[in-house]
């Protein structure tokens, strides 16, 4: 997987454009100012989540004694999973009932931005190709600058695109993902096989 198609696929994952109605909603009662400290917060703290799967997930892997290929299809199941639900909502939304209050950790941070999709995906790159973690953090760290960006221009955008624009990318966005994870899972099919045949 290259830095363009692995920073594609984190962003996907990371779903902004999902999010801005949730985040809307979250930081409503709150003053302008107290939003864009509470986001950039909740922002960094999922950053250094994601960082601690993407360096730590090698090591989690091998002390589990999983093949490269059973993370491979796994995580190419997850992302499908995600992909669709992303295409189909759930009536309530994905994080159905709000907690009243400033947002800290939950849910902004975790699940939102550093969901148990995302930290899937950055311990399958890191394991896919070993010792490529300076890379794979680039891909990590431009994704979520994407996110972050939008994120914090999520009244401007909400505004400017409207809920019906923001859920016409969202599906679109989906799409694109449960085709990334169908070629995951073939991809791992196949070094499957081929190890099984040598």
């Amino acid at each position: 997987m290259t830095l363009a198609s692995a920073t594609l696929m984190l962003f996907l994952i990371l779903d902004p454009l999902g999010n801005v109605p949730v985040v809307l909603g979250l930081l409503r009662p709150l003053p302008n100012e107290r939003r864009r400290v509470i986001l950039v917060r909740e922002l960094l703290i999922a950053l250094g989540v994601l960082m601690v799967f993407l360096w730590m997930g090698p090591a989690v892997l091998r002390l589990m004694h999983l093949d490269q290929q059973a993370v491979s299809i796994a995580g190419g199941i997850i992302l499908f999973l995600i992909g669709i639900r992303m295409i189909f909502p759930v009536p309530e939304g994905i994080m159905g009932e709000l907690p009243e209050g400033e947002p800290f950790i939950v849910p902004i941070a975790v699940p939102m931005v550093a969901g148990p999709s995302g930290m899937a995906a950055v311990m399958l790159l890191s394991t896919q190709t070993p010792h490529q973690e300076l890379r794979w953090s680039l891909a990590l760290l431009l994704a979520w600058a994407g996110t972050s960006v939008i994120l914090l221009s999520s009244t401007l955008l909400y505004r400017l695109l409207g809920m019906r624009v923001l859920t016409a990318v969202e599906r679109l966005m989906g799409m694109l993902l449960v085709a990334i994870s169908v070629q995951m899972c073939l991809d791992g099919v196949r070094l499957y096989l081929g190890t099984a045949g040598g």
